[in-house]
């Protein structure tokens, strides 16, 4: 299992990558391992404010449907639309080409609450 050290991680494996005031967002390498093949990445809420915690879409795969919770507050400013045609990626490269949403930060303090690499590893038992 891979878990970046240059990244943060939520309990709801989650990972974000901070540049500046805007975070992407992706599912973790343990998070699509779970999933299995990965069918489906769904994201309503583009351009829209979402709390901390807030569902902002959901990924399906072929033995179950799973929310996708904001790691911190913040506007949606992009979706990954490759996703929409190769949801594959998020299996393949979940911390590269398979990242699904940017957020704007609307209050950088909530970073502090996210878990560092070696807490999310201890989280999942690695």
């Amino acid at each position: 299992m891979k878990t970046p050290s240059n990244l943060k991680y939520t309990k709801d494996h989650e990972w974000v990558k901070v540049e500046g005031n805007v975070v992407t967002v992706g599912i973790t390498d343990f998070a699509q391992g779970e999933l299995g093949d990965i069918v489906y990445v769904e994201v309503d809420n583009l351009d829209e404010t979402l709390d901390s915690e807030a569902v902002f879409g959901t990924v399906e795969a072929v033995k179950t449907v799973s929310d996708l919770f904001m790691p911190v507050a913040g506007e949606i400013i992009e979706f990954n639309e490759s996703l929409e045609e190769e949801p594959e990626k998020v299996n393949e490269d979940p911390y590269g080409d398979g990242w699904m949403i940017k957020i704007r930060l609307t209050d950088s303090t909530e970073l502090d609450s996210l878990l560092s690499s070696e807490d999310y590893k201890s989280l999942v038992g690695a």
